[in-house]
């Protein structure tokens, strides 16, 4: 069962974290290239600002976006202020998520993400989670995925397996780190493709933060996935 209110204290963590972190930062700085292709480090804490008060908008029943082009919009104007905007932003706007989620509400019921994806309300803290601690690696600012919190790095996992599993465009393939083993991609009649490697590199893998070059395959080459 999902612990939203664990989450949340989970998500006022990692975002201290980062707030901590990006602050030794220059505005200078705040101009270099992130991790992301075409993003500098702005456009990644613009996107984490706008990303808050979006799923506000989705714990109000509101859409999580005006649409896909004012999302991008909204970034690139944000994306180029000094850095101590950005930290302002990203500090108030997390404020107002975590206010949205203090409002009674029913956190059983289904909401609405982006292109018409649908979860529980007691997921979008976990979401948010996972929005600020792969963006916080994305900075490239000495936060690595070896840095995530173990029990992350496994719901992480989790999510993600769960997410590409009866994909049809990705083979039958286990996972295992020597000690956990998660199953993905589309159901088939003959052995799965067998991914080895640590957590960190399976979920920078499935995450596509890592191409897998640590990672051991066997049964067949490293399957490709779907961009998230």
């Amino acid at each position: 069962m999902m612990d939203h209110a664990r989450d949340l204290a989970s998500v006022r963590e990692a975002t201290d974290r980062l707030l901590t972190a990006a602050a030794k930062l220059d505005n200078e700085a705040v101009t270099h290239s992130s991790r992301l292709p075409g993003w500098t480090r702005g456009h990644v804490l613009a996107h984490l600002a706008r990303n808050a008060d979006a799923l506000v908008n989705v714990l109000e029943g509101r859409p999580m976006y005006v649409d896909a082009g004012t999302r991008d919009a909204d970034i690139e104007r944000d994306a180029p202020r000094p850095l101590g905007a950005q930290l302002d932003d990203v500090r108030e706007s997390a404020a107002r998520f975590q206010r949205a989620t203090e409002a009674p509400a029913d956190w059983s019921r289904t909401v609405e993400l982006r292109n018409g994806v649908t979860d529980s309300a007691a997921r979008v803290p976990f979401r948010r989670w996972v929005e600020v601690e792969l963006h916080h690696v994305d900075l490239g600012i000495g936060y690595e995925l070896e840095d995530l919190p173990a029990e992350f790095v496994e719901r992480e996992i989790d999510f993600l397996a769960a997410r590409f599993r009866g994909n049809p465009g990705v083979p039958a393939t286990r996972l295992t780190d020597g000690t956990g083993t998660w199953t993905t991609g589309r159901e088939a009649a003959g052995p799965p493709v067998t991914v080895t490697g640590g957590r960190a590199d399976l979920l920078g893998w499935l995450a596509g933060r890592r191409e897998g070059a640590a990672l051991t395959v066997d049964g067949g080459p490293l399957p490709r996935l779907p961009a998230l």
